[in-house]
C-alpha cells in the first residue's frame, strides 16, 4: 500500500474510533502502524483515577481497540471490508500507569494476518488471535491483553 492510501487508511480507522462517544472520551491517538503492529496513545488526564494513575478501564479498552483496529487495517490493506468483533479477551494489570497511555497489539502468530486475509476473501469470515501490551516510558510493561476477533465481510444487499 503506497503512503497516500495508508494515510487514507489510517484517517479512516481514526475517523471510526473517534465517532463512538465511549471511544472518543478516551481520546486515542495512532501512534504508529506498520506490518503487524498497531501502537495506540491516550492522555492519562483523559483516563486517569482516583487514584491518579490510568484507569484499568481504559487500559483495557486501548488495548483492544489497538488489537479491533489491527484487525481493520490489515483487512483494508488486503483491499477487505468486513466488521470486526472482539469474541473474548483476558486482560492482566502489573502495575499502575502514571503517565500518558501507550499500548501495542499485533498479532498472536505472525502468520495469522495472512490467514486472516485469506479466510476473509475466501470464506467471508475468519476468526483470529492478538496479544496487546501496554508499557510504560522506560518499557516495562504495566498490562497485558489476549484476545480473540472475529471479522465477517461486508456484503452489500441486492436491490429488489
Amino acid at each position: 500500500m503506497d503512503e497516500t492510501a495508508s494515510r487514507s487508511v489510517l484517517d479512516a480507522l481514526s475517523r471510526h474510533l473517534h465517532g463512538m462517544p465511549p471511544v472518543a472520551a478516551l481520546q486515542p491517538r495512532i501512534l504508529a502502524w506498520e506490518a503487524g503492529r498497531l501502537r495506540l496513545g491516550a492522555p492519562l488526564a483523559a483516563n486517569v483515577n482516583d487514584k491518579g494513575c490510568a484507569f484499568g478501564g481504559s487500559l483495557a479498552s486501548l488495548m483492544t481497540l489497538a488489537a479491533w483496529g489491527l484487525v481493520t487495517l490489515t483487512l483494508a490493506e488486503a483491499g477487505l471490508s468486513a466488521e470486526v468483533f472482539v469474541a473474548d479477551s483476558h486482560v492482566r494489570y502489573l502495575q499502575p500507569v502514571f503517565e500518558d497511555l501507550a499500548v501495542e497489539a499485533t498479532f498472536e502468530d505472525p502468520s495469522a494476518a495472512a490467514t486472516l486475509v485469506a479466510a476473509v476473501r475466501d470464506h467471508g469470515r475468519a476468526s483470529v488471535h492478538l496479544k496487546a501490551q501496554a508499557r510504560l516510558a522506560e518499557g516495562a510493561v504495566a498490562a497485558t491483553f489476549a484476545g480473540r476477533y472475529v471479522a465477517i465481510a461486508k456484503t452489500t444487499a441486492a436491490a429488489g
